[in-house]
């Protein structure tokens, strides 16, 4: 290991003195009242907004002020002034709730660090591991702010521990609490080894410096000894230090631990209270201290535009050529608001760039500095930088802007795949069209709302995370875009698959006086996963793998892709009970043409036919997404809610005692789930609590199944 160094304040430089980090969580464990603190206390808002009185900053659409809940990430910019220097904090603060999980997901794909902020009683919750496996695959630093110290029943130390048993984390305590509960008045820094309450008569801008209270003398001795061997299992040579009994100077401690967050080995953990105006200022700080700046992430990786194996990198530089992300979309009455992360080089207003995943060029005509929904006008943003421009027509999320004469195509985000539908029809004539532009509108703002027209019924199906995100999107047609609509109840949504291999023949034949039309193909059908496809390198496109095995022209290559579409078309709409068939790999091995009759509609028709008889025969399979419930509930309720659990077809896999409740781990599909909620309010004296959250897709037990199949083809 090398040697952790301090840096001299006065030489940073821009990007240095940059920070660009999120706020995730559980939901409810107090992101957005700790992203209020932050404003506060860094200048941006003269006043605290709350959370539960619909007046946070971040907060701003009408559904989140209602509901009290988080549904966008929004972004904003502050300062922050440590050690004399004043630094930039690009904030975002993202939703808790599972269903909005996406935006969880492309923030994270942006940021170069975290806060990950837990609640004090509870402790790691389920969607806490969501938003650490996010952090995880995307390789962001975190660090841990312990929240809500102040609840009756919070417990540092049982908060603290979960990060390590359920998370597989190793936090590090940079800080302990002075009391909890009701008694929680402070915090000792175990660094600079002091004491510090908040004012509360001026919402705890004034910090009030004291020595450690002696009944915490010996504890935060011990927590001190072990963040420094914390710190020198990070760097050899303040390890020798330590051994050889020589003194270890604090910033020292705070190099080391700032290169085990930013290598992700350790996680150093902050405690307060945001609601009562405690701890959030040195949260801050250690923002500053242990979050990396721009220059210490690795460089942003891509590829070649005309050669998708060749990879190439970007530093963060605004001398290097341009390369950007567009990370979210949101609709405005003056055009799309398209949010972008600036990784190399310059985004200059009035500049056309390229967008190198469609090859067209697109005219930045303003740039935005956000603040929630409020603008400061930019004539450029430099690499480090998230803003949001206006003027973009084509580039949707997870696409790359860039220099044309030096193109990029930057790593994509994943999507997860909707879990829940619904029909949605116009209440009127009038509203047809206005809801298939609104419906465009909001799939581009958001990447996990899916929208299809099924030609058979004449319906739009709507498909979305969750229940309350289907609720959502419906309110704001209503409510918002004034749009009439006829909504149907909520849906699961199943996918079909195959459990064998077959061999099938495809014939359309059609004789009708003049040209006929004729195609025959005869193609094997097999399962195979999307990881099984990248490693033969095959293409996966809407769940098919399509291989051309033809030989000797028994069909001529114009007509091949034909029979790809018939496949992939039919896939779509699934063969057994109308929903997706996914994970199937065609291979079309034999066939026979017309040279008067053959057509490309023609074999697409025959592929759509050899690809009904093929899976048919291979035999087909329901499959239902799977959730992951944890339920919390007081011990009396336990038998209760177990037994309902039961019921519905969960498997429960785990329960855990803490103090009085109880903490049970199932597995349940969703489709017995609807109206969860609800019942779990009434079989526990609306005392108990739940989360859920994907897991995965089990097959349907046979005779609902049946039930399933015989409604859909009814």
């Amino acid at each position: 290991m090398t040697t952790a160094t301090t840096i001299d304040p006065s030489k940073l430089t821009r990007l240095q003195k940059t920070r660009n980090f999120g706020i995730c969580a559980h939901i409810d464990a107090g992101k957005t009242t700790t992203t209020e603190r932050v404003l506060f206390y860094t200048g941006k808002n003269y006043k605290i907004g709350e959370v539960h009185e619909g007046t946070a900053t971040m907060d701003h659409l009408q559904d989140e002020q209602d509901r009290g809940i988080t549904i966008q990430s929004a972004a904003t910019t502050c300062p922050w002034t440590r050690h004399g220097v004043e630094y930039t904090c690009n904030l975002i603060d993202t939703p808790g709730h599972v269903d909005f999980t996406m935006e969880v997901e492309r923030s994270m794909r942006v940021l170069d660090g975290a806060v990950v902020v837990f609640d004090g009683k509870e402790g790691v919750e389920a969607q806490s591991e969501t938003v650490w496996r996010q952090a995880q695959r995307y390789g962001v630093p975190r660090i841990c702010f312990i929240n809500k110290m102040d609840k009756i029943g919070a417990d540092f130390e049982f908060s603290f521990n979960s990060i390590g048993e359920r998370l597989g984390a190793k936090a590090v305590a940079v800080q302990i609490p002075i009391g909890s509960g009701h008694e929680f008045t402070g915090l000792v820094d175990l660094i600079a080894m002091k004491a510090y309450e908040f004012s509360q008569e001026d919402k705890g801008t004034t910090i009030i410096e004291k020595d450690i209270p002696d009944d915490l003398a010996d504890l935060a001795a011990a927590k001190r000894e072990e963040m420094i061997e914390s710190a020198c299992d990070i760097d050899d040579e303040l390890a020798e230090k330590y051994l050889g009994g020589e003194e270890i100077t604090n910033e020292e401690v705070i190099a080391a631990l700032r290169k085990g967050t930013l290598s992700k080995t350790i996680h150093p953990t902050f405690c307060g209270s945001a609601l009562q105006n405690i701890g959030v200022q040195k949260l801050l700080d250690g923002i500053i201290d242990y979050l990396p700046d721009p220059t210490q992430v690795p460089e942003t990786e891509g590829t070649d535009p005309d050669d998708a194996a060749k990879r190439l990198t970007r530093p963060h530089s605004e001398d290097a050529p341009l390369s950007a992300l567009v990370f979210k979309i949101v609709n405005d009455a003056h055009g799309d608001l398209t949010y972008v992360r600036v990784y190399s080089g310059k985004l200059e207003k009035g500049t056309r760039v390229l967008n190198s995943n469609n090859g067209k060029k697109e005219i930045v005509s303003r740039i935005f500095e956000m603040h929630s929904k409020e603008r400061i006008a930019r004539d450029e943003a430099l690499a480090g930088e998230i803003v949001a421009v206006v003027g973009l027509k084509g580039s949707y999320t997870g696409e790359t802007l860039c220099a044309a004469d030096d193109p990029i195509v930057l790593d994509r985000m994943d999507f997860p795949d909707p879990v829940i539908s619904m029909s949605i029809e116009p209440a009127t004539a009038g509203d047809k069209e206005k809801l298939s532009n609104a419906l465009g509108t909001i799939r581009r703002e958001d990447p996990s709302f899916q929208a299809n027209y099924d030609e058979e019924t004449g319906q739009t199906i709507i498909a979305g995370m969750g229940e309350l995100h289907l609720d959502i999107i419906t309110t704001k047609l209503t409510r918002d875009m004034k749009i009439g609509v006829n909504v149907g109840t909520p849906r699961v949504a199943y996918k079909e698959c195959i459990t064998g291999a077959a061999e099938a023949r495809g014939i359309h034949k059609k004789q009708t006086g003049g040209r006929g039309q004729f195609g025959d193909c005869t193609i094997n059908v097999e399962p195979i996963t999307e990881e099984e496809a990248a490693e033969q390198e095959l293409a996966w496109e809407d769940g098919v793998v399509f291989v051309d095995k033809i030989a000797g022209g028994a069909i001529p290559k114009e007509y091949i892709p034909s029979v790809a579409v018939g496949c992939r078309n039919t896939a779509k709409t699934g063969v057994l009970a109308g929903y997706p068939l996914l994970g199937v790999k065609v291979e079309l091995i034999d066939g026979k043409f017309h040279d008067v009759d053959s057509s490309q509609v023609a074999f697409e028709m025959a592929g759509t036919l050899a690809f009904k008889e093929a899976t048919r025969k291979a035999g087909l399979q329901l499959m239902e997404p799977i959730m992951k419930v944890i339920v919390t509930t007081p011990e009396e309720f336990f038998g209760n809610v177990t037994g309902d659990l039961n019921r519905r077809r969960a498997l429960i896999m785990g329960d855990e005692e803490r103090g009085n409740t109880r903490v049970i781990t199932a597995e349940a599909p969703l489709s017995e789930m609807f109206g969860y909620s609800n019942a779990l309010r009434g079989m526990s004296q609306g005392r108990a609590s739940y989360a859920m959250e994907p897991l995965k897709y089990a097959q349907v037990p046979g005779n609902i199944a049946a039930e399933i199949t015989a409604g859909e083809n009814k």
